[in-house]
């Protein structure tokens, strides 16, 4: 009897034969509820460390001076002033407008802001005298009639162009409406324009922009310099 319990000892050792322990197993029960503890202190300890990044992050940027801190950079939005000055009968002008301006504005019509203006000499009560005689002096006013009604140059440049391929016909009736048709210009319109109060609109008109292109011209002249953004034909 005592040989058999020996052997059964040995080949079942008293760890593995004897019932656990209350305590044992108390401990392993508990054991799955360790690793969310740990969880729950990493998130509080993280979180706490993110608040305190942040706060460092305000006051430092709070010390920084207005021209320390990043300005937003604004998309630039004004376009370029190119303004052209030429006589309406002149053929300087037609090639002016072919040669020099038309190119520029194939390629950057989207970036200049273009106007027209007239060259000419204020004359006494309120008018003014043209190089080439009364009918340039209309030629320019239906001109600047055409660029003030239709602002977008490839309405008003493309009109005046078409005039000037044909000077020599400037003012006549036919080479107007042809041009106003062949750009979509209301020929009535251009025509109330020009004879506005009895024709006194027009000169003011024509008086203003002659103004404007003798004083570009001195400008230039004075300075011996050219580098105004615009033509003078």
């Amino acid at each position: 009897m005592d040989e058999k319990q020996e052997q059964q000892r040995q080949q079942f050792p008293p760890s593995i034969m004897s019932p656990p322990m209350r305590g044992v197993c108390h401990n392993r029960r508990n054991r799955p509820f360790l690793p969310l503890v740990l969880v729950a202190v990493f998130l509080y300890c993280f979180y706490h460390l993110q608040s305190l990044s942040h706060l460092k992050t305000d006051r430092w940027t709070d010390r920084l001076g207005p021209a320390q801190r990043a300005q937003p950079v604004q998309p630039a939005t004004a376009k370029v002033p190119l303004e052209a000055h030429i006589m309406s009968k002149c053929p300087d002008a037609r090639d002016c407008l072919r040669d020099l301006v038309l190119p520029v504005m194939q390629k950057a019509h989207d970036k200049v802001n273009f106007t027209l203006s007239f060259i000419g000499r204020p004359a006494d009560n309120d008018g003014v005298a043209c190089k080439h005689g009364p009918e340039e002096c209309l030629g320019n006013i239906i001109e600047l009639c055409a660029q003030e009604l239709y602002p977008d140059p490839k309405s008003f440049l493309g009109f005046t162009m078409c005039m000037t391929r044909d000077y020599k016909h400037i003012p006549q009736r036919s080479l107007v409406e042809d041009c106003a048709l062949e750009h979509a210009l209301d020929f009535d319109e251009l025509n109330q324009c020009a004879t506005k109060d009895d024709g006194a609109f027009g000169v003011g008109m024509l008086r203003k922009s002659v103004k404007r292109s003798s004083e570009v011209r001195k400008a230039a002249y004075a300075t011996n310099s050219f580098s105004y953004p615009g033509s003078i034909c």
